[in-house]
């Protein structure tokens, strides 16, 4: 209510300022007043041009023979009169010159005009103090956490799929809150945190709300970025109001996402030790594990870089436990798909086992993707359910992008496409052991002219040397048919190049799969924190990094003169793929497909 009033009371002012503003400018341009310096005005006066003279303590405004009005501003009175001298003294006391002299009027805009500023100071200055929630000038230090109430819609464990252990690991902390004498008359002590680790898309967020769902408890949700300001100390007075108001509510849980973007290793800023995400962070540490204490209050975080958060905040009694949020296996794909689809019209022809054994390396967020563009395919093509066909087009949409149909594509265009897409397939046919053509596509999508999709039935985590091998020689298959039909090559090959390139990088430095560098990890795997990074020599010395190169090239070479062989042997089915993806310009089904794969 009273924003309401100090927003109208702000406009209300800000109309009468407008308009006293334009009276005052078109009083001063519909004035005929001349306006001329004092010096001149006692010269008309000398002269015996002026009929008459009006003055007040800063202005003279004389009336000349012709008419015209003269305005001139003088400093007084007084200082007028040894001015003008006894000459106009005397014209003044014969009466020959009309004299008047009055007060200044008093300026209705002169008074408005310092009430005005002072009222708009006023206003705006009750404005910042209310400043709507944590807006104010005086909120800068509260928290920005949301409490989750009836509102916000309740999610269970019965909502989430495809994480069987991780809701076994959280289910005690909601056991704990339910019926913590349980675990008290034991001794135990419930985790004062819970790490959640997992690539985006698996569910990290989605696991903290089903927690709150099912515990029945205060849950406070905020995001890491919502602790640090420009204004140094204030990130750290919003963690001790955060746990003041956690302290008040509990038992209760605190849910930080994105917690890396406060909880970085400490010494990693170019300012010093001293900057406002430290603080923050130091805050932190001291209210999950400091002399105060917080029973009753559980913390569950959520990041996707645990390789650079700060140690202190590791350790057992801060974040005891750290629970890994992977990409589902086959079971967990289709239980997700399940949930997603109960809430969808589907079509009996849809097989969501097959669907899910054939969408591999897919997290949970990216099914739910493919659920969701099925639904508008079929809804864009005036269908009641959702068909096999939505899905296939959902699938490949979300994996490479939308058709690009309205792309004209030259005869020789579609040639060059049709070949370098047959030489991946070929290639993989042949010499791959898992990964099996699903899809070919000289559809142009997003970024690629065409495409082919691989599929593999085994989920098996180990990959061997021969299955990385093989996957270099056929990505590398474009390539080798465009040398072979064309006797020439193009630029279509980039991105093939760059995944065969990081293929075989990692099986010399991170895999020990090269004999003439031995079996040493030359690389962590990791990305590049420059904080930890920067300044950090290389372990190994630059001959091994020419001898690294070599051996990456070596691998390269060798498996594409292994695609080039067979393909030319394989010539004549070569081109028969290539004809039949001139004249179908797609080829297989849609329905297999793997994630996470270049074509």
């Amino acid at each position: 209510m009273l924003q309401r009033f100090l927003r109208s009371a702000g406009i209300w002012i800000g109309i009468l300022i407008i308009f006293y503003g334009s009276y005052a400018l078109l009083s001063t341009i519909l004035d005929d007043v001349v306006e001329i310096n004092y010096s001149t005005l006692v010269q008309e006066v000398k002269n015996s041009n002026v009929t008459h003279l009006e003055v007040n303590s800063k202005t003279a405004t004389a009336v000349l023979n012709d008419g015209t009005i003269c305005s001139a501003k003088i400093p007084s009175l007084t200082v007028m009169h040894d001015d003008l001298g006894s000459e106009l003294v005397e014209m003044m006391s014969e009466g020959t010159l009309s004299y008047t002299t009055k007060s200044e009027p008093i300026s209705f805009w002169a008074i408005l005009s310092p009430l005005l500023t002072i009222i708009m100071i006023i206003v705006i200055f009750m404005i910042m103090m209310s400043g709507g929630g944590t807006r104010g000038a005086m909120n800068f230090g509260k928290s920005r956490a949301k409490l989750l109430d009836s509102s916000f819609k309740k999610v269970t464990f019965s909502d989430v799929a495809g994480a069987k252990e991780e809701k076994e690991e959280l289910s005690e902390l909601v056991d704990f809150l339910k019926n913590p004498a349980k675990f008290t008359e034991l001794g135990a002590r419930i985790p004062k945190g819970v790490l959640l680790v997992g690539s985006p898309g698996t569910g990290k967020t989605l696991l903290a709300r089903a927690v709150a769902g099912e515990a029945g408890v205060p849950f406070f949700t905020i995001s890491g970025s919502d602790f640090v300001e420009m204004y140094v100390g204030v990130g750290a007075s919003r963690v001790r109001d955060l746990f003041e108001q956690a302290k008040a509510a509990k038992p209760c849980i605190i849910f930080i996402d994105e917690i890396d973007a406060v909880g970085r290793k400490r010494g990693s800023g170019m300012g010093g030790g001293h900057d406002e995400r430290e603080q923050t962070l130091n805050q932190l540490l001291v209210e999950m594990d400091g002399f105060g204490k917080n029973e009753g209050i559980i913390i569950i975080a959520a990041t996707n870089r645990p390789d650079i958060l700060d140690p202190a905040l590791l350790r057992p009694g801060r974040f005891d436990r750290r629970i890994v949020v992977d990409i589902p296996d086959v079971v967990g794909r289709e239980e997700i798909l399940a949930i997603y689809a109960a809430k969808k019209p589907i079509s009996s022809d849809v097989d969501l086992k097959k669907l899910a054994k054939d969408t591999a390396g897919c997290s949970g967020a990216e099914l739910e993707n493919i659920m969701n563009e099925a639904a508008i395919f079929a809804a864009r093509r005036n269908r009641t359910v959702i068909e096999k066909q939505d899905i296939e087009d959902a699938n490949t949409k979300v994996l490479m992008g939308p058709e690009k149909r309205s792309h004209v594509m030259s005869d020789e265009e579609k040639r060059i496409t049709a070949y370098h897409e047959a030489g991946h397939a070929i290639a993989a046919k042949l010499l791959s052991k898992k990964d099996k053509i699903s899809h070919i596509s000289i559809i142009p999508r997003g970024r690629s002219g065409g495409h082919t999709m691989y599929h593999n039935d085994d989920e098996n985590a180990h990959i061997t040397k021969g299955d990385l091998l093989a996957r270099i020689a056929s990505t590398l298959g474009g390539r080798a048919a465009e040398a072979i039909v064309l006797e020439d090559i193009t630029t279509g090959a980039s991105q093939d190049i760059k995944y065969a390139t990081q293929l075989a990088h990692e099986m010399v430095t991170r895999f020990g799969m090269s004999e003439s560098v031995g079996l040493v990890c030359y690389e962590s795997g990791d990305e590049v924190f420059l904080g930890r990074d920067l300044g950090v020599s290389k372990s190994y010395s630059e001959q091994m990094a020419g001898k690294i190169d070599s051996e990456i090239q070596r691998i390269i070479t060798t498996q594409y003169e292994a695609a080039v062989k067979v393909l030319k042997e394989n010539r004549e089915k070569l081109d028969r793929v290539a004809k039949a993806l001139l004249e179908k310009e797609t080829t297989g089904s849609t329905y297999y497909g793997q994630c996470r794969r270049p074509d």
